[in-house]
Parts: structure tokens; sequence; C-alpha cells
């Protein structure tokens, strides 16, 4: 009898880099032996450097591609990139409301590494209230959880909260799990912290790496998806996803003339192969 892998459902938009989005979704459930699947919420026009523009498909078109293939495979997990527009979140979240049983994990996005917004004041609100709440587990970097967990609240509140106080609020919002990524902190070591319901629930702490990547959110909250299909329980999926990730990033290359581009395949390469890393240094 042939075994079927675990699949995982991505909605995500398109980058014809394949460092983040959409491709570097599917990259990474293949790469942890899950069967990737795909809903394309936007096209975008993007490099290495950064995204130029922004494509939004139309609601009706996210919805019928989810909903053909759910009606004809089983999916073990569900994870949410870029969404492109408020119309998207609902009806996304009306996808997810008729699955309530799959775990749902979302990378909360708001901007593209340079800086270049991707979701305005309309959708973070509908993503807050309409997809938060049916989360297993959001996974923003400290800036984008500053943004949620402050969203109606003034911008100096935000800047002195502390990342407890920030998962707490995000927690509140009906949120399962939180887990905050330091990358954009200012400390020696990446430090990665889960909360639950609990509050504090466990914290990771990793080499910081030199260099920036492009894609590095994607990858890690799809590889907590791929290990969540996996049959790994969350504390366990969350563990191994950040080893797989960081291990991505320390064979990360430079294909282009902006970030470095995590490499998903990592360990089907020679270790002996040192590529064109002395090329980047």
């Amino acid at each position: 009898m042939i075994r079927i892998p675990p699949t995982v459902l991505t909605f995500a938009a398109t980058d014809p880099s394949s460092g983040a989005g959409l491709q570097a979704d599917l990259l990474t459930f293949a790469s942890i032996g899950c069967y990737p699947l795909s809903v394309v919420t936007a096209i975008t026009v993007q490099d290495t450097v950064g995204v130029e523009n922004v494509l939004v498909f139309d609601a009706d078109w996210v919805n019928d591609q989810a909903r053909a293939v759910l009606e004809d495979m089983q999916v073990s997990a569900f994870k949410l990139g870029l969404l492109g527009s408020t119309e998207n979140v609902a009806v996304i979240a009306e996808i997810m409301a008729d699955y309530p049983d799959i775990p749902l994990l979302i990378d909360p996005i708001l901007a593209s590494g340079r800086g270049d917004e991707l979701a305005d004041e309309e959708m973070q609100a509908a993503m807050i209230e309409l997809l938060f709440p049916q989360a297993t587990l959001i996974t923003p970097n400290s800036l984008e959880a500053r943004r949620f967990a402050f969203f109606d609240d003034d911008s100096d509140a935000a800047e002195n909260a502390t990342l407890d106080e920030c998962a707490q609020r995000l927690l509140n919002m009906g949120c399962e799990y939180v887990l905050i990524t330091g990358t954009h902190e200012r400390s020696p070591e990446v430090i990665n912290t889960l909360y639950g319901e609990n509050g504090l629930k466990q914290v990771f702490s990793w080499e910081r790496l030199p260099g920036s990547y492009h894609g590095s959110g994607c990858t890690l909250t799809s590889a907590i998806a791929a290990c969540i299909a996996h049959g790994l329980p969350i504390e366990e999926a969350v563990a191994e996803a950040q080893e797989y990730t960081w291990q991505t990033l320390k064979g990360a290359f430079r294909p282009g003339m902006g970030q470095f581009i995590p490499d998903r395949m990592f360990w089907a390469r020679d270790e002996d192969d040192d590529g064109d890393e002395d090329d980047e240094s």
C-alpha cells in the first residue's frame, strides 16, 4: 500500500524569486516530507531586494481555489501568509470556520524585509477580528507583535511595551499560541518565545547569523505547519521547525543583489560543497 504524505495548504502570494511567499512555503513543505497544496491570494513583482507591485486576486477566485482542493483532498494543516485584501481575509475566515479541527498557522505579514507595506489598517483589523480567534498559532516578529497587540492604542504604548505584554494581548484576541520571533530585537542572540494559555511556555535562543534573509518568516511558519501535519505536538513542532529554519539560514545563498535566500534543501547538499559562499564575503 502506497503511503500518502500529510498535506499542508498555504494561502499566500507568489514571489518570482522563490525566496518568500507561496514558493517558499511549497519548498519548505516538500523538504519536510509533506505534500504541498496552494491557494494564490496575489501575484507580486519582487526580487531579493524588495516588493515593487502587488496584484491582488478577487476573493471569489481565492474561495474557488480553496474549495476545489478541500472538496478533493484531506488537509492536515493550514498556513496563511500574505492575504492581499480585507475581502480575502473575510473569505478565508469563512473557509477556516468550516474546518475548525484542522490546525491553522498564521504568519501575520505586514511588510516586506525592506519595509514595503503589505497590509493596511483595515486588513489588520479584519485579521484580528476574523482570523486570530481561529488560529492555533500566530508567528509575528517583534515589530508585527507590537503593531497588532496595540492596534487600537497610541504608538508610544507599543514602543514601551514588553514582548510578554504583547503576547498576552494577542492571546486575548483568541489565538491559542503565539510565537514571537526576535530577529529585529537588539540582542546578541535571536530569542524566540512561545506563549500559550497560561502565558510563557518556552524560550528558544539561537546564534545570530550574519546577513539579511529573504523569506525566513515564511520558512519558519511553514516548517511548523509541516511538523504539526506529521503529528508533532505544538511545542515539539515549534522546536523542530526552528532547528530546521536555522539550518536553512546557516546554509543560505545570495543569488541576486539583495538578501540571502534560505537553503530549504540544505540536507540534500554535499557537506564538502561550499558553493559560491566565498564569493559573498
